[in-house]
């Protein structure tokens, strides 16, 4: 077991002969049986939407093998590498930047194609080998509007708030590449602050 959340559990094993994350969505006794299998296999299935489309559009995501909708589990490749969150706050000056000019670069990619990822954040980024990997599409969807998209990088802000407090300077490299890279940036950077305001006089 690797880690085990609310909503689904993620495994190590192996899988024909390769290494692999097995991961199974709980069941949720609260729910009709019948009901509680029909959200997992939907959550599952639209899950696996994302990760193939995100990876169509250049981002790189893990290659799915299998799908089993009864059970609500997918078979993925296993990305050995370091969490971002854990990557960022050891890297030097000028590779921090870089990684955060690729983040920005990566959430612009899936912003164009009208993907969000719904809980992007450096602990949802695996960086192997120079490259990093977006993983957990489990909150996504597609087709989203710039409310959305300002969502999921009014998060992304708060996770280097929280996680990278020290370096928070770094988000606006982030920003500088989101923009750069997406022509509707303007829109979402709208709504980010929309978003901050709405939590100030709530």
């Amino acid at each position: 077991m690797i880690r085990q959340g609310a909503e689904a559990e993620i495994r190590l094993t192996e899988w024909k002969g390769r290494t692999v994350v097995v991961k199974s969505r709980v069941p949720k006794g609260y729910r009709h049986p019948q009901l509680d299998a029909s959200i997992r296999a939907s959550r599952t299935k639209n899950e696996a939407r994302l990760i193939q489309e995100a990876r169509r559009q250049g981002v790189p995501t893990p290659v799915i093998y299998d799908i089993d909708t009864r059970k609500a589990e997918m078979t993925m490749e296993y990305i050995d590498g370091e969490r971002v969150k854990d990557a960022l706050n050891r890297a030097s000056q000028e590779e921090a930047e870089r990684i955060c000019w690729e983040i920005g670069r990566l959430a612009a990619l899936m912003h164009r194609a009208k993907l969000v990822h719904g809980d992007l954040t450096t602990s949802n980024m695996i960086l192997r080998q120079g490259r990093i990997w977006v993983i957990d599409f489990s909150l996504g969807s597609r087709n989203a509007e710039a409310e959305e998209m300002g969502v999921d990088m009014h998060l992304l802000k708060e996770a280097f708030q929280s996680a990278h407090s020290e370096r928070f300077d770094l988000f606006k490299v982030v920003m500088k590449s989101y923009s750069e890279n997406f022509e509707k940036s303007d829109l979402v950077v709208n709504k980010i602050k929309d978003i901050e305001d709405r939590g100030r006089y709530t």
